[in-house]
């Protein structure tokens, strides 16, 4: 089996700690190292290459937007896959969390969320999906982006075929790709192969971007 290799990223040494032993816990995850700042967190993602990186918003040196911006951008210029990365904050509706998304990361998680929901977002984030519930989604970028929300299709969604629309519409509710298949009587196979060329065409890293992608542009009913 192999391993999904998960870094830590908190200027709080005594939460490091926490949830250094919580992920090694795992039997399916390793835990790839920890930083206590934004700067320290580049370099520790260029040098141990982690599939999963927990990052805290608020910390010295470097924040963890900026910080998540950054590793992303490396990976990228190397050719790499970059690392899926979970925000962790201490705000239910927290515009740094929005802020952190849009700039890349994978969606986020609260600090005091009980450890199996952390673990299940680890393993929710490495495989692709979102890690932020439907209703969560919605309050967060209605809540942040009505003011920046620009109401104009952008030029590529007119790339997008009929079919993938729908899909499109369905993924920026929040739906899974079990509840898609069933209201488009797909295979989830071909829900997930419709998912892929969607996030392509438009340019975005996963689902949870999509979701952003579609308030900002007023694509969600």
């Amino acid at each position: 089996m192999t391993r999904i290799r998960v870094a830590l990223v908190d200027d709080q040494a005594l939460f490091r700690a926490g949830i250094r032993m919580l992920v090694s816990s795992q039997p399916d995850l390793e835990f790839a190292g920890e930083a206590g700042d934004g700067r320290q967190a580049i370099e520790l993602a260029a040098t141990e290459r982690p599939d999963v990186i927990l990052m805290d918003i608020r910390m010295p040196v470097m924040d963890g937007i900026e910080s998540t911006m950054a590793i992303l951008a490396a990976a990228d210029r190397r050719g790499q896959t970059p690392p899926r990365v979970i925000v962790l904050t201490t705000f239910d509706l927290d515009e740094a969390a929005a802020r952190a998304i849009r700039g890349g990361a994978s969606g986020f998680v609260l600090k005091d969320a009980d450890p199996e929901f952390l673990l299940a977002a680890i393993r929710t984030v490495h495989a692709g999906n979102a890690v932020i519930a439907a209703s969560a989604t919605r309050d967060l970028f209605e809540h942040f982006s009505g003011a920046s929300r620009r109401p104009e299709k952008p030029a590529t969604f007119a790339t997008l075929t009929a079919r993938e629309r729908d899909i499109f519409a369905h993924a920026a509710k929040g739906l899974s790709n079990a509840e898609i298949a069933a209201s488009e009587f797909l295979s989830e196979a071909t829900v997930k192969t419709h998912i892929s060329r969607v996030l392509g065409k438009l340019g975005l890293r996963d689902r949870v971007q999509l979701v952003v992608f579609a308030f900002e542009h007023g694509l969600v009913d």
